[in-house]
């Protein structure tokens, strides 16, 4: 019994000291309210319980005591041993969100039939019944098109292509193709030579500008750079054939530049094709090999081997091979300590990176752009990603992926919008019967959509479940629109902004189009999409013209600047990232996608590539993933926004897909609307409220505007109009007791010249006398005493300063810098002394006037006369109210 007592003992302390640390970390930890104590009284945020990683040391934020949990009614429940809950719309979407994969079970069986009306096609894609059998590939496997036994026939009121598809008769011979073949322009139905006519088409393009066979304008320099600008590609026709000598590198446009240049890392081709694929075979590095001090480079396992194989014997040193330098002090390696054949290696663990060669210090890995999905916080050895609210941590990608409904995607097919579930993958039409949508926005909070149609040049609107019906889209704006080919709602003040490349401006209107006017019309070329910032006051936008760039302005046309200038050709749609603040673009000209910050700064490029980007013209951003519509392809991809890798198409064999945007609550967060805010509706504006940039944090909330030709009255909320405004002053309370309010400044006039003269030069260019009035005005007499007063008071003035003037440039002076001499006086000229003159000094005394007895001679020793002489300021801080005069002269000292 006495033999197992020690054990006994053993085993009943292990739960003492467990109840101990408990205890201790309950009772004696420090950790705040929204934080977890760790079982070692360590402290950490308290959302990192049970995120999936450890942060406590010990492991029991994430132990399963800790994290044992049943799943709300909203949750998916990924069961085992894992105690996740996973959002439950991320089930059967295709990416497996739990650990074990339980989120993706079973989804065969599970799956749902399409709603009604639609059709499935054989790879579980939900269609439109409109689009089954109707000559294009919309599901992506052909099932749609397969058991078309009859051919296709039109209803009465539309026109039969070439190519088997239905457009409205209407749009037959209006000089805009619908059909692909443009049969419903030919010359055997319209007449003519059967050259249609585009509405982008121009009658001239510019000088610097080439005109594509169907009429639009590129830029001179794009022709025959091997690469296709027009949509018809008539830029790349009758090019000359360019042969690069032996001696020379064909870049990918094929121009020639001397062989040289190639892998000289210095981008002499145009495309840079000169520096791709280049790599460095002297490269002598890595754990493999070792570099003789000649330059030469061997095997490592050749080093130390009592064979010379160095030609300079570098790799045989006798007083190195066979020393472990790590034996003594580690080397003075802060860390681990790795011994060469040849000296020593310092190592980091895991987190940490080498400051010098011997001192390991932490990584920020939050300087990685790619790190986190959105944010990431560093500490010591490691780092943490999280996110915004919102969004959930997936617990295997470890993306931020949005919480609620499932987010969608609408995208413009010329005539029509369709519909794409990112989920799901249901494939609908939104909208139908359109002649030229390209331009596209939504209202997510009201369920509506906006877009532009450049054909009618006209601005709709419709709520999305109704939109289907031609009866239900509103015309917004149909007038004084000629080229509408950017479009963006102001969801919180409810404003709707658009471009237009035709009269090259940038317009605002009410969302109910009742008020609208014109913010910016200047240092515009071919302005194209643009994209707002409610919450901060900012709107953005593309112009691919002469010089193309993105910028920046207030929502309310003011603090205009210029985002990026240099890298760019022609950058087609834009978006923003709300979440993580910044801008992305393509650019169908470089066949890139690349984003800046909102300053501008810290640029990336996300992807690059001729053969995935042919000519991408819009783009949407959410959650880790890049959308894009591509018009050479006619498709709509997707892919990793951090990585730009796993591309996938999500519909393809369209007509013309311009505009894309995706559809959630994230896309939009509200917030307040800045213009009724206060008891007093849209701000106390007459006309259109408008949210003013928050630059800082006194900036306003919003100023107020009025419609073209009309300008803010002087309460800055009233409109007047334009020409009343300019001439109407603002006027200044005048003083209390005064009798008569101050002359408006629109019944002054400029000095005459000779007026200028007599008052002075300092008052030549601000002085003004009252204008002669018509006879007969009683007001004259009224102000006649004001008026003599200041006119008066000006004389005196410039009196004063051509006296002033006068006497400094005539009065000769020197500066002293003697501590001895103390300043006498706080009044005019500071740190000067003055060197009296007597009147022997002959025809030069006039020019002096000093203060009285200063000419009168004194007798000094010599029995002389001697000039007086006085103690001016030379600097101090103390006033000396007297004025001293000495008989001698005083000794100025140069000692310091």
């Amino acid at each position: 019994m006495t033999a197992i007592k020690p054990y006994c003992r053993l085993t009943m302390l292990s739960p003492c000291l467990i109840v101990f640390t408990l205890f201790n970390s309950q009772f004696f930890s420090t950790c705040a309210p929204a934080e977890f104590a760790c079982l070692n009284g360590q402290c950490v945020p308290g959302r990192w319980r049970c995120d999936g990683e450890p942060e406590c040391p010990d492991g029991s934020d994430e132990a399963e005591e800790t994290c044992k949990q049943t799943c709300p009614p909203e949750k998916f429940d990924c069961g085992g041993s894992t105690n996740k809950c996973v959002s439950l719309s991320w089930r059967c979407d295709g990416e497996k969100d739990c650990e074990n994969g339980a989120d993706e079970e079973d989804c065969a069986s599970d799956a749902k039939a399409c709603p009604s009306g639609e059709f499935m096609c054989a790879n579980r894609k939900c269609l439109a019944i409109v689009h089954v059998c109707d000559g294009d590939d919309d599901c992506g496997d052909g099932s749609d098109e397969l058991k078309c036994t009859s051919p296709l026939t039109c209803g009465p009121n539309h026109l039969r292509c070439n190519t088997s598809e239905c457009v409205p008769l209407i749009w037959s011979c209006d000089g805009d193709p619908d059909c692909s073949d443009s049969s419903d322009e030919g010359p055997e139905r319209c007449g003519g030579d059967g050259v249609p006519y585009l509405p982008n088409r121009r009658t001239n393009c510019t000088a610097g500008e080439f005109r594509c066979a169907n009429g639009e304008c590129v830029r001179l320099t794009w022709k025959c750079d091997g690469d296709p600008d027009c949509k018809d590609k008539s830029d790349e026709s009758d090019c000359p054939l360019l042969t690069c000598r032996p001696d020379e590198f064909q870049c990918g446009d094929g121009s020639c530049i001397h062989g040289t240049k190639q892998c000289n890392k210095v981008h002499d081709c145009p495309d840079r094709s000169d520096e791709s694929g280049c790599v460095n075979a002297t490269k002598c590095e890595g754990p493999l090999k070792f570099l003789c001090k000649n330059g030469e480079c061997i095997d490592s396992s050749k080093v130390c081997d009592s064979v010379k194989d160095c030609k300079d014997r570098s790799d045989e040193p006798k007083k190195e091979c066979g020393l472990n330098e790590c034996m003594i002090n580690n080397g003075g390696c802060s860390h681990v300590c790795m011994d060469q054949p040849i000296g020593f290696e310092c190592q980091c663990p895991t987190g940490y990176q080498l400051l010098d060669k011997k001192t390991c210090g932490d990584i920020d890995e939050c300087e990685n752009p790619d790190a986190c999905s959105q944010i990431c916080i560093n500490y010591k050895g490691d780092f943490k990603c999280e996110c915004y609210e919102g969004y959930e941590m997936d617990p295997v990608t470890k993306t931020c992926k949005a919480e609620g409904k499932s987010p969608y995607l609408l995208f413009t097919n010329r005539h029509e919008i369709r519909r794409i579930d990112l989920v799901k993958r249901d494939y609908s039409q939104v909208v139908s019967t359109q002649k030229n949508a390209v331009a596209l926005d939504l209202d997510v909070a009201n369920n509506r959509v906006f877009w532009c149609d450049r054909f009618h040049r006209k601005i709709y609107s419709a709520f999305i479940h109704e939109a289907s019906d031609p009866s239900q889209q509103v015309p917004l704006l149909e007038s004084f629109l000629q080229t509408p080919v950017g479009l963006a709602l102001d969801w919180l003040q409810h404003n709707l902004y658009w471009t237009d490349s035709g009269d090259k401006s940038i317009s605002v209107a009410s969302v109910d189009a009742t008020k609208r006017r014109v913010l910016i019309n200047t240092d515009l070329s071919e302005p194209r999409a643009i994209a707002l910032d409610p919450h901060h006051g900012f709107m953005y936008w593309s112009d691919w013209g002469t010089r193309a760039k993105i910028e920046k302005a207030g929502m309310n046309g003011v603090d205009r600047q210029v985002l990026v200038a240099d890298n760019i050709e022609w950058p087609n749609g834009i978006t923003l990232d709300v979440a993580n603040r910044r801008l992305y673009w393509v650019d169908s000209k470089l066949h890139l996608i690349a984003s800046v910050d909102l300053n501008g700064a810290h640029r990336r490029t996300h992807m690059s590539s001729a053969e995935r980007l042919g000519h991408p013209y819009a783009l949407a951003v959410f959650e880790d993933r890049i959308y894009w519509t591509d018009r050479d392809r006619a498709a709509v991809f997707m892919a990793n926004r951090l990585t730009g890798q796993d591309i996938h198409t999500l519909a393809e064999n369209l007509n013309d897909p311009h505009d894309i945007v995706v559809f959630h609550q994230l896309r939009q967060p509200q917030g307040p609307d800045s213009c009724n805010l206060g008891s007093v509706a849209n701000g106390g504006c007459e006309y259109l409220c408008l949210k003013a940039p928050q630059i800082t944090e006194h900036s306003p909330k919003y100023t107020c505007a009025c419609p073209d030709g009309q300008d803010l009255g002087p309460d800055m909320r009233g409109c007047v109009p334009g020409e009343l405004a300019d001439a109407t002053p603002h006027l200044t309370t005048a003083p209390s007791g005064a009798p008569e309010p101050l002359t408006p400044l629109s019944t002054l006039k400029p000095l005459s010249s000779q007026e200028s003269k007599a008052l002075g030069s300092h008052y030549t260019a601000t002085a003004m006398v009252i204008s002669t009035t018509a006879a007969g005005d009683s007001s004259v007499s009224q102000h006649f005493p004001i008026v003599a007063t200041v006119v008066f008071g000006l004389v005196c003035a410039g009196v004063y300063l051509v006296w002033r003037n006068w006497r400094r440039d005539s009065t000769k002076s020197m500066n002293f810098d003697n501590p001895v001499y103390r300043k006498t006086t706080g009044e005019g000229e500071e740190d000067e002394i003055h060197i009296g003159r007597t009147d022997g000094m002959g025809h030069h005394a006039h020019h002096h006037p000093y203060p009285q007895g200063v000419n009168m001679g004194v007798v000094g020793a010599g029995g002389g006369t001697c000039p007086q002489f006085i103690t001016l300021p030379l600097g101090g801080n103390m006033p000396d109210p007297g004025t001293h005069w000495y008989t001698e002269q005083p000794m100025l000292s140069t000692a310091k």
